[in-house]
């Protein structure tokens, strides 16, 4: 009876580290998933760190516009003031509008490739050729609205 006692004793004592090194493989599992995931934040907000940077250094600064440039950010309708010559650059597709929360910005078109290249959604306006704008895709279609329209 006692073997009988002292076998039940040695097998759940085989079964509770057994139990003991699967929860601890199972912590390990969740701390490197955690890890990763930080990580992964961490890159997230490196990269928009540096795409903030990139449209801060390269913008064009709008000093004296005196043209409202009215373009839209989802549903909303938004102006910038503009200067003529950046407004005839922004019809050209030269400059473009990027979003930088809460401000709105001017960048020449080589950057503006770049920003869309890594986060497409805060390019506003950009006119390059062959854009869906520019080109009416079928005979019902209305004609593009040019972009200095003013309203």
């Amino acid at each position: 009876m006692r073997q009988e006692v002292r076998a039940l004793g040695d097998a759940s004592a085989a079964e509770r580290q057994r139990q003991a090194r699967q929860a601890e493989a199972e912590k390990q599992a969740r701390d490197r998933e955690l890890n990763r995931e930080r990580a992964l934040a961490a890159q997230r907000k490196a990269e928009a760190s540096a795409l903030r940077q990139l449209i801060h250094e390269h913008r064009v600064l709008r000093d004296g516009g005196e043209i409202a440039y009215h373009f839209t950010d989802g549903t909303a309708l938004k102006r910038l003031y503009v200067t003529a010559q950046q407004q005839r650059a922004l019809v050209a597709g030269t400059l473009a509008i990027v979003r930088q929360e809460p401000f709105y910005e001017l960048i020449p078109a080589d950057i503006a490739e770049r920003v869309r290249a890594r986060d497409a959604a805060l390019l506003l306006v950009w006119n390059r050729d062959g854009s869906p704008a520019a080109s009416p895709t079928d005979e019902t279609d209305y004609p593009p609205v040019p972009d200095d329209l003013m309203w």
